[in-house]
């Protein structure tokens, strides 16, 4: 692989570009391609930065990185309600592992720009019939048709907008007031308050509340930004090249490159390849870079990837997401851990508990169960643990609404129950009461350590 110098936002055409929709019309797509290389960046260099620095405190221990969100997001789901239901659960999470688990906690959303998914093959099979498969609704329409499943540049621009105004919505929210730490008891979902999580965190809140009213009572000053504000960033699967190349920027101050489509962008399991274009991409920009690694991961390719995405090693700026599965995370991540260890990698350790543990219900609908979830992540922790490395944070696939999709929890979601409100686009999420459970479960263990 080539040195920083010899790259350019466009190089990675030279190179294998895995996952790309069979756009049928190269003129409409570089259209739509250019019409958002003339729009304003989503995210600005300055944040990206921020980030970077935040998540170089979780490579060293010294915080810890919650990043959820949409499995897919949905075009029609962006509204008001749902981007602040998603928002509220974060913010509870935030607050469990942070006053419970007595760390500070790098909130990253999988929000505004997750709008592509990768798929096994280009055609499925819908009752009979041969589709274009369906690869987020940056790409085509779910609906079973084929002029639905008509790969649509125009949609790039649809989702640029939408991830516009989704961005909108959170730095209000964020930034405004409602993420104030004297609102934590508003955070509560309805549909979660009378469960057991609910009621656990309601106590919570009122210790929280408590702290806040004897500051005010000593005279302290309670509208720092620190309680009044929340530090909140964006990522996505950069799936969809020509996507991120269009929103690829060179920065004033600098002169370093980002990708202003979110904060930080991650490499799926699928596009990892050491000379692939996705890595010949990625190498270049200056964002926070995940990758996801599965149980089919080579060591030595790990390591290549490692040193390609991060030559200077600089913490904070690559994150490895791994998602192993509860059966073969032992066997899996241990040897992973010790190998990288040994060569001094400065790592943001992730675990994504969600891929690993996904299979068919009874009822043939797409689930995960609650204990492998959480089993993994203590997995994660103890093998990290044991290796002397920093068990960095969780990736989760979550939602604010009260779904059944994935089965188990403090309701005991049975799999004759998943159909009551099976809402995905592509693989079950956690409702907001599992989100919450798992954060006091995390939050427990990191109180043991």
């Amino acid at each position: 692989m080539s040195e920083r110098s010899n790259w350019s936002k466009d190089s990675w055409h030279s190179f294998k570009a895995l996952q790309q929709p069979n756009w049928p019309d190269g003129q409409e797509l570089q259209s739509a391609l250019a019409t958002i290389s003339e729009l304003p960046p989503l995210v600005f260099a300055g944040e990206i930065r921020d980030l970077k620095q935040q998540l170089a405190k979780v490579a060293r221990g010294e915080a810890f990185l919650l990043q959820g969100g949409d499995c897919a997001e949905s075009f029609s789901y962006c509204t008001a309600p749902a981007v602040r239901e998603l928002l509220k659960v974060i913010l509870q999470m935030t607050v469990i592992l942070g006053y419970a688990g007595g760390k500070p906690v790098v909130k990253v959303g999988r929000m505004a720009g997750q709008y592509a998914k990768p798929r096994s093959a280009d055609t499925e099979m819908v009752d009979g019939v041969e589709l274009p498969s369906y690869r987020g609704d940056m790409v085509n329409s779910s609906e079973p048709n084929p002029e639905a499943r008509r790969p649509d540049p125009q949609r790039m621009v649809k989702g640029y907008f939408l991830s516009c105004a989704t961005m909108n919505i959170l730095r209000a929210f964020t930034r405004g007031g409602y993420a104030a730490l004297d609102r934590v008891h508003a955070w509560n979902n309805e549909f979660v308050k009378n469960s057991p999580q609910g009621q656990m965190y309601e106590r919570l809140a009122s210790h929280i509340e408590q702290a806040i009213n004897f500051m005010r009572v000593v005279g302290l000053d309670t509208n720092m930004p620190q309680l009044t504000q929340a530090s909140f960033f964006t990522s996505h699967e950069a799936l969809l090249l020509g996507y991120e190349e269009a929103l690829t920027r060179q920065d004033s101050t600098t002169g370093d490159w980002y990708d202003c489509s979110a904060h930080m962008l991650w490499i799926g399991e699928r596009t990892r390849q050491v000379d692939g274009a996705h890595v010949e991409f990625f190498r270049g920009v200056h964002n926070p870079i995940g990758v996801k690694i599965g149980p089919s991961h080579d060591i030595d390719d790990v390591k290549r990837l490692v040193s390609t995405l991060n030559p200077d090693n600089e913490p904070g700026k690559l994150t490895l997401i791994t998602r192993f599965g509860i059966k073969k995370i032992a066997e899996g991540l241990t040897p992973l851990v010790q190998a990288l260890k040994k060569e001094g990698f400065n790592l943001v350790w992730s675990c994504d508990p969600m891929h690993g543990n996904t299979y068919t219900s009874s009822t043939g609908l797409k689930t995960r169960n609650f204990i492998n979830i959480l089993e993994e992540i203590r997995a994660f922790f103890e093998i990290h643990w044991q290796e002397g490395t920093v068990p960095g944070g969780v990736h989760f696939e979550m939602t604010g609404a009260d779904v059944t999709e994935c089965v188990g929890g403090g309701r005991e979601i049975m799999d004759q129950q998943l159909s009551r409100n099976y809402q995905t686009m592509c693989d079950p999420r956690l409702n907001a009461e599992q989100s919450l459970e798992l954060a006091f479960q995390i939050a427990e263990m990191l109180r043991e350590k």
